[in-house]
């Protein structure tokens, strides 16, 4: 059995939506990407490519987990920005032969499964009160900086969300964050308010704490019930995946959420 993290807030809703943060524990990938493993590195071809049915079978082992083996699992093309894919019932899932490109997931379908990759950036799935609009976010530091978790929840709002909940699965945390002077001057503008941006005598670079940007965000949208699910995905190699840490020897976690069924 994979072996899957869940947020309280979303469990405890009255019409709770299936949902899951994934370890790398519990699959069938082989090797490096060594078990429950959800995608591959851009920089990796061929044979050393973690092969498609693994990959699948990881899926359906989470699906089967959650309680929804039938459901449709819906991707998109992750590129670090703020785009939001919406989808309906009775819509297609996308509308040209490729993966749309987004970050953001959002659905009132409950035929459907949302679903992002992280190797270190911040999964965020978040639920209206009643669980049956839903969203999965990817966020990592561009994506941050480009608002896509603001993003997710107006288009939430737009689909009739109210009392919104939010979870945080695990990502990198701040002690392991290096970043440049440039992405610190760009965090410290976007959030003057919050202490995002660390600096401390015995680390030559400043760090960023991406948890405390989101939840800045969720709060600055009226969001309140935040958990924070995990552990520092760099730091913990025996539970999750790091891109920072591994380089493109590292698989991909997953986040998982779907709407509440009708029944």
């Amino acid at each position: 059995m994979p072996s899957l993290l869940s947020a309280n807030g979303l469990a405890a809703l009255p019409h709770a939506p299936p949902h899951a943060y994934t370890t790398r524990l519990g699959g069938v990938s082989r090797g490096q990407f060594d078990s429950l493993n959800f995608g591959n590195p851009s920089e990796l071809t061929g044979p050393d490519r973690d092969p498609r049915d693994n990959i699948a079978r990881n899926i359906q082992l989470v699906l089967d987990a959650m309680g929804t083996p039938a459901r449709e699992v819906v991707q998109v093309h992750q590129v670090h920005a703020g785009n939001v894919h919406i989808v309906r019932a009775d819509q297609p899932t996308h509308h040209g032969r490729d993966d749309t490109k987004a970050d953001a997931i959002v659905t009132d379908d409950p035929a459907r499964i949302a679903m992002v990759r992280i190797a270190d950036c911040g999964p965020v799935l978040m639920a209206c009160e009643t669980g049956r609009v839903v969203a999965a976010v990817h966020a990592g530091w561009k994506g941050v900086l480009a608002n896509i978790v603001p993003n997710a929840i107006a288009a939430m709002r737009s689909l009739g969300a109210h009392n919104i909940r939010a979870a945080i699965g695990p990502c990198i945390r701040v002690d392991a964050f290096e970043v440049g002077e440039d992405v610190a001057q760009q965090f410290a503008s976007a959030f003057p308010n919050a202490p995002v941006v660390h600096r401390r005598e015995h680390w030559p670079k400043p760090h960023v704490d991406v948890v405390a940007a989101i939840t800045t965000q969720l709060h600055a949208a009226n969001i309140t019930s935040i958990d924070i699910v995990g552990e520092c995905s760099f730091t913990r190699s025996d539970l999750y995946f790091s891109h920072r840490r591994d380089g493109t020897r590292s698989g991909r976690m997953a986040a998982f959420i779907g709407p509440a069924s009708a029944s």
